[in-house]
């Protein structure tokens, strides 16, 4: 026979948490809960997809070279016309969205995963979390030589920064990654440092600190995932940024080397026919790169006033 204390006893049910596919389900209706965030995804995502399975969409290589079709507008053949040596530029288009968003090279034979645009702006995110989560927690004198240190950094020009890096390491993949890293660092580590201002003042990382918590492990994992919202936003800005960059590097011949399919160097080469009647070679890759960063900018705009909306 169950006595009182029994009949009254807390039933414990175990906690179930959400499957896989329902958290990205969760993700995705954040996106979908904007207009302009749909249409920015939609961008982007065309880009990614056309980026992954560019094989499949082109029967042409990057390099493959027409002789008979040089400097043509779109034809059957090829469907964005080619280039002064009869490259198709689609193909070249899409081969080169996966330098950007899908796979970096670092040597000729041997490629990673992620696109340089994005490596470039994931390590300054590492380097910028670290730098501003240190500064806007510790404060004093380390605050000072942080802070300093990168606004001197942001006190030269972003171009000419990239030119000086850019023109100091060489023209390569992983030298592009390390110029991206170095300008956006500065600004990744001012938005996270006064982020930091704020959240250490609440109170669970007061408790924290009363338990005994490593500085660090507060930093990261009591502070950092509590600004991980304003964070992946300008990450994503950052990314449009950095593929500009990309763009304005390879215009300038700074950027990866021919023969890669740099988007940045098709508008370069290709603007020295646009006189002679054949605009498309510097066309296309030009509005490549404004789709993509309209694409970039607009997905984060959307997440931003959503985010803002529950606020």
């Amino acid at each position: 026979m169950a006595t009182a204390d029994q009949a009254t006893a807390p039933i414990k049910v175990e906690e179930v948490k959400p499957g896989i596919f329902r958290r990205i389900w969760a993700g995705l209706s954040i996106i979908f809960a904007s207009k302009i965030a749909v249409v920015g995804f939609a961008i982007v995502l065309f880009w990614v997809i056309v980026a992954i399975f560019a094989p499949l969409f082109t029967p042409y290589t990057p390099l493959e070279q027409d002789w008979k079709a040089p400097n043509q507008g779109p034809s059957k053949a090829h469907i964005l016309g080619t280039d002064e040596l009869g490259r198709d530029l689609w193909s070249r288009l899409i081969y080169g969205a996966r330098v950007v968003l899908v796979l970096m090279p670092i040597t000729e034979n041997f490629w990673i995963p992620g696109g340089t645009a994005i490596w470039g702006v994931i390590v300054a995110l590492i380097i910028g979390a670290t730098l501003g989560l240190m500064g806007g927690y510790y404060g004093g004198w380390i605050d000072e030589i942080i802070m300093r240190l990168l606004d001197a950094m942001m006190a030269v020009p972003i171009i000419l920064l990239y030119m000086i890096i850019m023109a100091a390491l060489g023209a390569s993949a992983v030298n592009v990654v390390i110029a991206i890293t170095i300008v956006g660092t500065p600004g990744i580590a001012r938005l996270v440092r006064s982020l930091t201002l704020d959240i250490r003042t609440r109170e669970y990382i007061r408790a924290a600190e009363t338990r005994g918590e490593n500085p660090w492990h507060i930093m990261f994992f009591e502070i950092l995932p509590n600004a991980r919202g304003p964070i992946i936003i300008d990450a994503m800005l950052r990314v449009g940024y950095a593929i500009f960059a990309m763009g304005t590097l390879g215009f300038l011949g700074l950027g990866i080397p021919p023969p890669s399919p740099d988007w940045g160097s098709m508008v370069a080469k290709g603007r020295e026919f646009i006189l002679t009647g054949s605009p498309y070679a510097a066309l296309w890759p030009s509005v490549a790169i404004a789709s993509l960063v309209v694409g970039l900018n607009l997905l984060a705009d959307g997440l931003r006033e959503e985010s803002m909306r529950y606020q």
